[in-house]
């Protein structure tokens, strides 16, 4: 068990590496069983075809945001709290794993041609978007936030925000994402950029 457990993520990493330098068309299987150093039967042993591989890594890119958002929430006792452990959170991971990051974007914005139609790459990004706007909704009928605003609205603003600066860092490597970054993003949601009078 061990052993396959050690292929099974041998294999994901090296299709991970060959996906992210040569995207999804232009990998072949031959090329990450070469690169794995593994049989094409040991390679559709663990997964079914190259759209089930590049669909696991997909997969484990949203899962891992979605443990990270999760993580957040429990972490933090405020919304503001909940919302810095939730951006820092993925600005570590994106730091740690910037090809799979990389990789969940490009699937999020490829054109529906671009992949088998068995490849989802909006399903669990969903939900994780359904998290943060649980987050909102909640903390809207707490009273957190303006009500002239609604849970979706406030969802969209923060999971946009962080997204936009985690694609900023995938283009421009100097963008510094980190603790105090996310601290002065999440006041900037929070509070807005207006001089109070």
């Amino acid at each position: 068990m061990a052993a396959e457990l050690v292929t099974r993520e041998a294999i994901l990493k090296v299709a991970l590496r060959q996906f992210a330098d040569q995207g999804y068309a232009a990998t072949s299987v031959q090329d990450i069983v070469d690169a794995a150093k593994v049989t094409k039967p040991t390679l559709y042993y663990y997964f079914k075809n190259k759209a089930a591989l590049y669909q696991a890594l997909v997969d484990r890119a949203n899962e891992e945001r979605q443990r990270v958002i999760e993580e957040g929430i429990k972490r933090g006792r405020s919304l503001e709290e909940k919302l810095v452990e939730i951006m820092a959170g993925l600005f570590e991971f994106l730091n740690k794993n910037r090809e799979l990051v990389r990789l969940a974007f490009a699937a999020a914005f490829a054109a529906p041609k671009e992949f088998p139609a068995e490849v989802d790459c909006r399903t669990k990004s969903r939900c994780n978007f359904e998290l943060i706007h649980s987050l909102m909704k909640e903390e809207l009928a707490r009273g957190a936030f303006d009500p002239a605003f609604d849970s979706r609205e406030l969802a969209f603003g923060f999971y946009g925000s962080m997204n936009l600066y985690l694609m900023a860092r995938l283009t421009m490597p100097d963008c510094k994402l980190d603790r105090k970054t996310a601290v002065r993003i999440v006041q900037l949601f929070l509070r807005g950029a207006s001089k109070t009078k």
